[in-house]
C-alpha cells in the first residue's frame, strides 16, 4: 500500500475522531458536573484545531507542489495544527485518570462506547497518525 494512501486514510480517521469527540463530549446529559466531564476549553481547542488541521492538511495534500497550497510552509502549519489537536485530545483523556482523596467519586461501570476504551483508541491513534504525517512530510512521501 502506498504511503499517500495511508496518509489519506489517516486523514479521514483524524476527521472522524475530531467530529465524534465533539458529538460525544459536546452534549451535557444531566447538566451537573460528573467525573468524566470535559472542560469547554479543551473540547473547543480540540474541535477548532482539528477542523483547521483537516482543512489545511487536505489543501496541502491536494495542491500542486509548485503552487501556494502545495508550499512546504502550508504543510508545516498543518502539522502544527495536527500536533495541537493531538495534545488537546490527550488532555481530554486526562479525565479518565483515577482520582484519589476524600471527595473522589467512584468510577461507574462503562460500556465500550461510553467508557475510556473508545477515547483511548481514538486519541492514542491520533498521536500515532500525526507521527505518521510528520514522518511522511519529513521524508517527502507526501
Amino acid at each position: 500500500m502506498s504511503v499517500s494512501v495511508v496518509v489519506y486514510v489517516l486523514t479521514f480517521l483524524g476527521a472522524v475522531v475530531v467530529a465524534l469527540t465533539r458529538l460525544r463530549l459536546g452534549r451535557s446529559e444531566e447538566g451537573g458536573a460528573r467525573r468524566v466531564d470535559v472542560g469547554p476549553t479543551w473540547l473547543l481547542a480540540h474541535t477548532v484545531l482539528g477542523s483547521l488541521a483537516v482543512l489545511v492538511w487536505l489543501v496541502f495534500l491536494i495542491g500542486p507542489e509548485d503552487s501556494v497550497p502545495g508550499d512546504p510552509l502550508v504543510g508545516i502549519v498543518a502539522l502544527g495544527l495536527w500536533w495541537g489537536t493531538a495534545i488537546a485530545g490527550l488532555m481530554i483523556l486526562v479525565r479518565w485518570l483515577p482520582s484519589k482523596g476524600r471527595h473522589a467519586v467512584e468510577v461507574p461501570e462503562d460500556s465500550w462506547s461510553s467508557g475510556p476504551g473508545l477515547s483511548l483508541l481514538a486519541h492514542l491513534g491520533m498521536v500515532v497518525g500525526v507521527a505518521v504525517f510528520t514522518w511522511a512530510y519529513w521524508t517527502a512521501a507526501v
